[in-house]
């Protein structure tokens, strides 16, 4: 954790590569789209009303809501590893407001934040939690994002780090999936974070080898710990090379369903046509990763009226609606959309089959935890066992080469799917995709930056904030101030 401080206090502008930077704008411009979505819910109105608007006086809360905002419909996005931007985005972006920075000061400081959170997180990827329910990413995220922007020592950072993890969350599945209590998944560990830099600031101080003691965090949060990779390949190896961006709401494992089910609307011409009746059969072919999501989504999801934690991780639901009505959005895990008998038709005869040359692939792909697989080596075993069984364990014998790579700009998030409708009229039509729209591979790495543009004004974000987005790191603080607050006007 020192080395890690150290490293990340002193990280300036310069040091950081243009496309890590080009990444991190991206970043900024998508989970500004989260925040807008999340805030136009009644959900997130009640958040703003219990704890005020996303920019404020007190920056602390500002971090607070705007990470609350900004994850609870699953449009934010992820890397190897963890569920970063509700707090290596929103962090910086409430000090950066308070305090006046610049752009560049802003892009490191979210990259600063990637790198410290993505890996801390990946030390404990091979553990019971992850994804959003891994909330110590938070945790390290905002404390890095704030002290950064402050300019804090090395030492604070320390201090505020090991405050921070003293007492870890653990959260209970019942209530993040199926209560209002998601949307405190991120504020919550995000306002620890942020009375650990004021305790810390003031003098106190937190256990600088609480990562990797035998009491510590590693100990209680990994199965397989792999505390070298806290500090693996600094200032080469970027986290934020393996950022994947999300293009529609829905949880882990099933975006490129989605993807193709969208492809079949239009390949069908099933807008066209009376769909429940017209749709006889839906197989989904995926990986172990997507199944074990949707046996996680089914306990809670029994029709009309299923809550939306539980609903962006239901395969069968995202899908019937996308083939039904060419798109996915936040409305559709809402009423009156999400209660529509015609989908739950569809939903009924969507079928999930695994398909182990996906899983293999998925193995083989940095993100989600393929990466992490690999560096653990034969260590991995009782992990893989406990997630997939023998199987599971035989398939990533040879999924991973036994060296790691020297960077990540080569990464990729391999979750994929082939989707097959059977129609009433005889016809059969089937889509594959290996690599999610907007997951970390060559196509993302090309055009993040359009993609980003089209999902902020997708969700109602002015035109011209979304055009700036190749602008941001030369902004000075007025123009970016200016620029922040209307991406959320």
């Amino acid at each position: 954790m020192v080395t890690l401080a150290r490293w990340a206090a002193a990280l300036r502008p310069d040091q950081v590569p243009e496309r890590v930077l080009s990444l991190a704008a991206s970043q900024l411009l998508s989970q500004l789209a989260a925040i807008r979505a999340g805030a136009e819910q009644p959900l997130g109105a009640r958040m703003v009303e219990a704890f005020g608007p996303p920019f404020q006086d007190d920056p602390r809360t500002s971090a607070c809501v705007l990470a609350g905002l900004g994850s609870w419909l699953n449009l934010d996005d992820t890397a190897y590893a963890g569920h970063l931007s509700p707090s290596t985005v929103a962090v910086p972006l409430a000090y950066a407001h308070h305090l006046g920075l610049d752009g560049a000061a802003l892009l490191t400081a979210i990259v600063a934040a990637n790198e410290c959170a993505a890996r801390v997180t990946a030390a404990a990827t091979l553990g019971p939690l992850r994804g959003q329910s891994a909330l110590h990413t938070h945790l390290v995220g905002a404390v890095a994002g704030r002290l950064h922007c402050e300019g804090a020592t090395a030492a604070t950072w320390t201090d505020a780090l090991g405050l921070a993890l003293a007492q870890p969350p653990w959260p209970l599945l019942r209530a993040f999936l199926a209560s209002d209590a998601r949307l405190f998944s991120t504020f919550a560990p995000v306002r620890t974070a942020m009375d650990a830099c004021d305790a810390a600031t003031a003098g106190f101080h937190g256990p600088p080898d609480l990562l990797e003691h035998p009491d510590g965090f590693l100990a209680r949060f990994a199965t397989v710990p792999l505390a070298d990779a806290v500090t693996a390949g600094l200032g080469e190896r970027w986290h934020t090379d393996t950022l994947s961006f999300k293009m529609h709401p829905g949880g882990p494992g099933v975006d490129a369903a989605i993807d193709c089910a969208l492809d079949l609307h239009h390949d069908l011409a099933l807008g066209h046509l009376d769909g429940a009746d017209a749709i006889e059969e839906v197989v989904v072919e995926t990986s172990l990763y997507t199944l074990t999501a949707q046996r996680t989504a089914e306990r809670y999801v029994h029709g009309p009226g299923a809550p939306l934690g539980a609903l962006v991780l239901h395969t069968p639901y995202t899908v019937a609606t996308a083939l039904l009505t060419g798109d996915l959005s936040v409305a559709d895990f809402t009423a009156p959309g999400r209660d529509e008998e015609s989908r739950w038709r569809i939903a009924r005869r969507v079928r999930l089959v695994h398909d182990p040359a996906m899983t293999r692939a998925l193995l083989a792909s940095e993100a989600p935890f393929g990466e992490a697989i690999r560096h653990a080596g034969p260590d991995a075993t009782a992990w893989l066992e406990g997630f997939g069984g023998p199987d599971l364990v035989a398939m990533a014998a040879t999924a991973r080469p036994d060296r790691a790579p020297a960077d990540f700009t080569g990464a990729h998030k391999a979750t994929g799917a082939r989707v097959t409708v059977r129609l009433a009229d005889g016809r059969t039509a089937a889509r594959e995709r290996l690599i999610p729209h907007g997951a970390a591979g060559p196509h993302t790495r090309r055009h993040h930056a359009r993609l980003m543009r089209r999902k902020f004004t997708a969700l109602g974000g002015p035109d011209h904030v979304a055009e700036a987005v190749g602008e941001i790191g030369e902004m000075a603080p007025a123009a970016l101030r200016s620029w922040t607050e209307a991406a959320l006007s």
